[in-house]
């Protein structure tokens, strides 16, 4: 397989210092100062991700969608998925860069991040809009996430954990007051292992009912959850993540159509054209030109 053309930054890369190599925590008109030129090309990370507007214009990009950024606007990203962003004049406000080990180590539970709905990677709310209301508090645990980063006080890792919990408590809380309704424990888990699977098997299985088989649910339990959730079928949520994947896979330049068919496990180039098209209404050659005309 040719290489790949979207860089993957890791914590460690970022910072350019010997710091923690699960934590980091800036003013992002600071950390923009430094890495604009770098980033706003597409890019991925190897660590969960967020950033609160404080202030600011123009717009990010994450997985090929684009959104407008304003001020008390904050996003949420996973590891692995590709962004890049475009501003328009002065740009301010709050980043923090994690890997999972900050606290899977610390709350003994590797899935804790699946409680949030804003980490759960594509297809969820990923992007919210601060009210006025939330807005002092959440800058009041920002403000003092900076103070412990930068101070040398006894359990301030501690500290920081703690107020990081805090904050996508309060995210979260926005994020399903926002929404639908609160998403019940049993079927957010449920949704979240559907995912996961999906994450694992995208190249060799397409079809809903033998992730129902893995899931011990059956096919019409999958599609109901999914649609009550998301708003899509399961067999939507499959087909996005295999476009998802081509997409990812056209900004590399050095890989023809029919490689990246073979990658993606279609019979030939041929109808991984015909499936690009029919899903995105442009051939894969046509997605790459866009993609290029954006940088």
């Amino acid at each position: 397989m040719a290489k790949q053309e979207i860089p993957v930054y890791d914590i460690c890369s970022i910072s350019q210092k010997n710091g923690s190599t699960d934590l980091l925590i800036q003013r992002f008109g600071d950390y923009l100062k430094t890495h604009y030129q770098q980033l706003h090309r597409p890019h991925r990370h190897s660590f969960y991700h967020f950033v609160l507007f404080t202030k600011g214009s123009g717009y990010h990009t994450i997985d090929f969608d684009r959104y407008p950024v304003k001020p008390w606007q904050l996003y949420c990203m996973i590891p692995g998925q590709v962004h890049s962003w475009h501003f328009d004049g002065e740009t301010d406000g709050y980043l923090v860069h994690f890997n999972e080990t900050l606290f899977s180590s610390f709350l003994h539970n590797g899935h804790y991040l699946d409680r949030f709905g804003f980490f759960l990677g594509p297809g969820s709310p990923q992007v919210m809009q601060l009210p006025p209301e939330v807005q002092q508090s959440a800058i009041a645990i920002l403000e003092t996430l900076l103070a412990e980063m930068t101070g040398n006080a006894s359990m301030n890792l501690d500290l920081i954990r703690v107020k990081l919990l805090e904050f996508f408590i309060l995210a979260e809380r926005i994020n399903q007051s926002t929404n639908r309704k609160p998403i019940p424990r049993q079927k957010h888990t449920l949704l979240r292992s559907f995912q996961q699977l999906i994450e694992r098997h995208y190249l060799t299985t397409r079809l809903p009912k033998e992730y129902a088989e893995l899931l011990y649910i059956t096919p019409n339990h999958l599609n109901a959850l999914c649609q009550d959730l998301l708003g899509k079928s399961a067999g939507e949520l499959i087909r996005d993540r295999v476009l998802l994947e081509a997409k990812r896979l056209l900004t590399n330049a050095e890989m023809t159509s029919s490689q990246i068919a073979a990658e993606l496990h279609f019979e030939d180039s041929s109808y991984f054209t015909r499936f690009f098209r029919k899903y995105t209404g442009l051939t894969p050659e046509a997605f790459r030109k866009s993609i290029y005309q954006e940088k």
